[in-house]
């Protein structure tokens, strides 16, 4: 082959080379849960790419920014209001808005979490932390998540950035505050099993007493109900012996009264006979039957 043959062949690869290289450069693939920022001349155009095949200037480049639903762990330190140091571990869950990510990429760029999430998160985390004490924060957990989520919203929003979550995973504090809570607890445990005892020992001697009442009251019920039989059996015993009394005293008479001392007596004469100032006298020389 000929000089002339092989300069056209060279001339002929390098074409064919150049029409890959320009129609590959035509189009951009975007996939799935990511958007596409066209960049033209280092330019971000005001617009994004979806999910898709796409037709561009061979001069133009495409950025792309993951629009899914991401998480990342994170670790801090913070202290509470009576100064207690804090160990967390949590977690963000976020997204970006697909309509405004070319600003986000514009303004912040790809690395837009550990530029703009995270500093803003460990902010608002140690803000919230210092509003409440070491004793009430393990309690307060659910609280914490939803009021940091609500700060890193309101400053994320501006943004495009879409805080979904934030979980508060642990919550550590040093052993010697551990070791005072402990020790706080269990006294506090004592405490309450003395104030159960003690209102049980109280209960007890209640009842007791109320027993002994409920006795006393009860003997005294039965000793009154004796005393009114007793009292009611007398006073019929002695109605009865009064009507009795009163029936033989009606049929008294003096003949009767006659007729038993005669028959009653023994034949002897009395010696001795009641004088008219009330004296006794003897009856002299009487003979005897």
């Amino acid at each position: 082959m000929s000089k002339r043959g092989i300069r056209r062949l060279v001339l002929l690869i390098a074409g064919i080379l150049a029409v890959i290289i320009l129609g590959t450069n035509c189009y951009s693939m975007v996939p799935t849960g990511y958007t596409g920022i066209l960049i033209t001349f280092g330019k971000v155009e005001d617009f994004t790419l979806d999910a898709g095949l796409h037709i561009k200037n061979p001069f133009q480049s495409v950025v792309l920014m993951d629009n899914r639903e991401q998480k990342t762990s994170f670790t801090a330190q913070a202290f509470s209001s009576d100064i207690q140091q804090v160990d967390i571990i949590g977690s963000v869950n976020f997204s970006i808005n697909k309509a405004t990510a070319m600003t986000l990429y514009r303004e912040v760029g790809t690395g837009y979490f550990s530029t703009l999430v995270m500093p803003r998160l460990l902010e608002n985390t140690k803000a919230v932390f210092s509003k409440y004490t070491a004793e009430n924060l393990v309690a307060a957990r659910e609280n914490l998540s939803t009021t940091i989520r609500e700060k890193l919203s309101e400053e994320m929003d501006r943004y495009g950035i879409n805080i979904i979550s934030v979980s508060l995973e642990n919550i550590d504090f040093t052993d010697s505050f551990t070791d005072a809570v402990e020790a706080k607890q269990v006294a506090a445990q004592k405490k309450l099993q003395a104030e159960i005892e003690q209102e049980q020992a109280t209960m007890e001697t209640r009842q007791a007493a109320e027993r002994q009442r409920i006795s006393a009251e009860a003997e005294a019920a039965v000793k009154k109900i004796d005393a009114d039989a007793a009292a009611y059996a007398t006073k019929v015993q002695a109605e009865a012996e009064a009507e009795a009394n009163g029936k033989i005293s009606q049929s008294l008479t003096e003949s009767l009264i006659q007729w038993t001392q005669a028959n009653r007596w023994d034949g002897k004469l009395p010696t001795y006979m009641n004088g008219g100032d009330g004296a006794t006298l003897p009856i002299l020389n009487l003979p005897q039957p």
